[in-house]
């Protein structure tokens, strides 16, 4: 069966030889019986190959690990935990939640790359850690193109364009339409916030001044809570963010919010349009969600791929987990692994291209 890696083509370039018509069995120890007859015929293939391919059936045996590259509290863990949770109920096995945050999620990816290929250390990659931080950085402890088989994506998370009130009331920007007018007209005199230098909020900000050809100057935090209180008290003027974070501030009134970064509107802010909506021909296509997919160390069999993504889908459907989701504002993910092993090459080439225009590094 095909394993799908992120080039979305199966690893089945080598050809089994023939073997003899096996007689149906009737139970697992006339099946061990035969298989191991059928060695020689398979060119060497031994009885512990054999063993293993009878304990990847069975997945889950025994309790799993999802690695979360990002803190406690963040999107990433709490869906996370939502999702292990469900997993859990449908599999009858734990899942457990290892956040490993240190140096932005880096050790934690490369530790999913290196660990064995069975299945039972699992990885819930990000836009950042997956698609970004590759042409961010020169060197990482990972390859995000080759050391990783795709599972699922789970959600996207879209991001808010918001303003601080004061500003928007001043130069009349009501629409994102306006705010490119306005952008265009005064060239480096409004300034963007992000929670850092490289994120995928302030690259979201890089990819709106590259389609509309406009120019902010890029102010780094910290973090999006200090980000968020200097937009709020007027010391910046706009900022990407996700909508989660964003929406208590944004209903107080201490926010305008323009529109949102998906394809498509959020069910939790349906009043608000995409930014591709209410842009203009400049801002089509425009897109630049967060998202969170699960992933599996390169080498894991298409069996334990196969029912880990079915399990996933199956736990994104329950009522808990859906409204968990919708809370967050993330839109729940769907689709096969070969879908999302594209959905990943698409997004690294989008991001790189970003990164390089921008002539943003780390390293």
């Amino acid at each position: 069966m095909p394993s799908w890696r992120l080039g979305g083509l199966p690893s089945n370039s080598t050809v089994s030889p023939s073997v003899p018509a096996v007689p149906m069995l009737s139970n697992r120890r006339c099946f061990l019986v035969h298989a191991a007859a059928l060695v020689p015929a398979w060119g060497g293939l031994t009885t512990v190959a054999l063993t293993q391919a009878h304990a990847q059936s069975v997945w889950p045996a025994r309790s799993v690990r999802i690695v979360v590259p990002a803190a406690a509290d963040s999107t990433a863990d709490i869906l996370a935990r939502g999702l292990a949770a469900e997993l859990q109920r449908l599999l009858g096995k734990p899942f457990v939640v290892d956040n490993r945050s240190a140096a932005d999620g880096s050790p934690g990816v490369a530790q999913v790359a290196k660990a064995p290929p069975d299945g039972y250390t699992l990885l819930m990659g990000t836009v950042d850690t997956q698609a970004i931080s590759p042409s961010l950085h020169s060197t990482l402890p990972y390859d995000a193109a080759h050391d990783f088989v795709a599972i699922a994506l789970v959600a996207t998370v879209p991001n808010v364009l918001v303003m601080n009130p004061g500003k928007a009331q001043q130069h009349s920007i009501r629409r994102v339409k306006d705010l490119v007018r306005v952008l265009k007209a005064n060239p480096g005199k409004f300034t963007m916030a992000s929670p850092g230098h490289g994120t995928s909020l302030h690259l979201a900000g890089e990819l709106f001044k590259r389609m509309t050809g406009s120019y902010m100057v890029h102010l780094p935090y910290p973090g999006i809570e200090p980000a968020l209180a200097d937009l709020m008290a007027g010391n910046v003027d706009l900022m990407f963010d996700h909508l989660p974070s964003a929406m208590p501030h944004i209903r107080s009134g201490r926010l305008t919010a323009l529109a949102v970064t998906s394809a498509a509107r959020s069910g939790a802010a349906p009043e608000l349009p995409t930014v591709a909506e209410t842009g203009g021909p400049l801002l089509k296509g425009f897109e630049a969600s967060a998202w969170l997919g699960l992933l599996a160390p390169a080498g894991a069999g298409a069996d334990v791929v196969g029912r880990c993504q079915q399990a996933t889908l199956a736990a994104l459907a329950t009522p808990a987990l859906k409204e968990r989701l919708l809370s967050q504002g993330a839109i729940p993910g769907s689709g096969t692994p070969a879908q999302f092993a594209v959905f990943l090459q698409a997004e690294m080439r989008k991001w790189a291209r970003v990164v390089k225009a921008s002539n943003t590094k780390l390293d």
